[in-house]
């Protein structure tokens, strides 16, 4: 039999067709699947739910109705995930909020200053805006396709390679989907752990930080006139010796904003109407309570419990299996009072993409180097959420020691200078909008304007402006 020619084993190459898998199709999975179209010839997305063709609630996702910030960091991230993607998400009606311009937030030290300048920047809108917007554009885009309704049970392969996905489909049926490269960006519930277990993977280092956080949100409609209102915070003081309980209001799309209260451990806020407002009031400053005593309601309270820090190290899994990745809440989960979840999952995506596209998702040892690579991206949201967290009467997974106090210390004095200098609040902000690693924050210049402190004297009270201060003090709509 004649030997093939060169053209001919061209062509069949070119039939061969690679396959992705990613398990999850809400905004980390949706933001892998781009990041692995280019790399393969087609990527499919297994969700079990039914995802809505519009902004709309889904089983999956709880927590959509609370508040939900996406920092600039993870903004950018994105956009060069999905060229395009912020101006859809304004279009769309989401808000871009400049930082620190559009914040009026109580700190542990006081409250921050809003200077006229931007230097960073929030998307505010509801979740189920921003997970739609990304869908939609991922999928016409192409080479992109889900499969709902299906129930992930398993992964095929081996301990040292993963070759594709078991499933049992909407009509019971089990069946095996072959893949060339799976991800795993299944949220807090995932089974990777399981998964892996089954085919003989050592388990990876866990940790969990859990304070009891309990979330109550409900929707009011924004004051006619409202556009352009800030973002409106009262923190926790994590060493202020008792439960840490907050409250915000993030103005989003459609004249509505979401306020959302927040309690540790024995400072729960409740699912009760008649209470929401009265616990913004006792709050260290009644500013949100007092806003939104004047607003009309359009929900009742929506509690959720399931917020605490968790993260497993599949970085440090020495065997770690060939084309298999997990990202997003699969691989770290944090406090969403930090607002970071959203930004590392998307900064992780990105990782994916820059690693798939330069080596090839056959690559040796691609997967590890990946994993490896998301975990820096982790790094900085863990550290600034579980060196906050382990503060907190009642917390569960570790008690500070003398390093975090030190560091502790450092940060408070960090927050104190930014609440009077426009310097420092850019460099803290840096680091909090993930834009920048938290070693940043030992920078000479930082430390030497941490020695020097506040350049003005703190705030009285909240920096509201005399329009913002008309609107929300006028009279109660009938």
């Amino acid at each position: 039999m004649p030997e093939p020619t060169t053209t001919q084993v061209r062509a069949d190459v070119r039939t061969v067709r690679r396959r992705a898998v990613v398990i999850g199709g809400g905004l980390a999975g949706m933001l892998a699947a781009s990041a692995l179209r280019g790399a393969v010839d087609d990527v499919l997305v297994i969700e079990s739910d039914q995802l809505p063709n519009r902004p709309l609630p889904r089983k999956g996702l709880p927590q959509a109705r609370h508040a939900h910030m996406l920092w600039s960091g993870g903004a950018r991230a994105a956009e060069a995930l999905l060229p395009g993607i912020t101006d859809r998400w304004l279009a769309a009606g989401a808000n871009r909020i400049p930082v620190p311009t559009g914040m009026v937030a109580l700190s542990g030290q006081g409250w921050f200053r809003r200077w006229d300048r931007e230097t960073h920047f929030v998307i505010g809108c509801s979740r189920d805006l921003l997970d739609s917007v990304v869908r939609d554009l991922v999928l016409t885009r192409g080479g992109v396709t889900v499969l709902q309704g299906t129930r992930v049970e398993g992964l095929s392969g081996s301990a040292s390679r993963v070759t594709g996905v078991r499933i049992r489909g909407a009509d019971g049926r089990h069946r095996t989907l072959d893949a060339d490269f799976v991800v795993d960006a299944s949220g807090r519930g995932s089974r990777a752990p399981r998964y892996l277990a089954d085919l003989g993977v050592r388990p990876a280092p866990e940790r969990a930080v859990d304070l009891g956080l309990v979330y109550a949100t409900r929707v009011f409609r924004a004051p006619a006139g409202s556009a352009g209102f800030p973002i409106v915070s009262v923190h926790a003081d994590p060493r202020g010796g008792c439960p840490g309980q907050s409250a915000s209001i993030l103005p989003v799309e459609d004249g509505r904003w979401i306020v959302t209260q927040t309690g540790t451990r024995a400072g729960e806020p409740t699912g009760d109407a008649e209470d929401f407002e009265a616990f913004a009031r006792r709050l260290r400053h009644p500013v949100v309570g007092e806003i939104i005593s004047r607003l009309e309601p359009l929900t009742g309270v929506t509690v959720s419990r399931s917020t605490h820090n968790t993260r497993r190290y599949f970085e440090q899994v020495r065997d770690w299996p060939e084309r298999f990745v997990v990202l997003g809440d699969a691989l770290a989960a944090f406090n969403p009072v930090y607002g970071h979840g959203m930004s590392v999952a998307a900064q992780s995506a990105a990782v994916l993409r820059e690693k798939a596209r330069a080596r090839g998702v056959d690559a040796p040892h691609l997967a590890r180097q990946v994993q490896r690579a998301m975990a820096k991206r982790v790094d900085a949201a863990w550290d600034l959420a579980t060196g906050q967290d382990i503060f907190y009467p009642g917390v569960r997974g570790g008690s500070p020691n003398h390093r975090d106090r030190i560091l502790a210390r450092y940060v408070d004095r960090l927050v104190t200078t930014s609440c009077g200098s426009f310097a420092m609040v850019k460099d803290l902000t840096d680091v909090t909008s993930l834009q920048t690693p938290l070693a940043a924050l030992a920078r000479p210049r930082v430390l030497l304007g941490a020695v020097r402190g506040p350049r003005r004297p703190p705030l009285t009270g909240p920096p509201l402006t005399a329009r913002e201060l008309a609107l929300v003090h006028a009279p109660a709509r009938a």
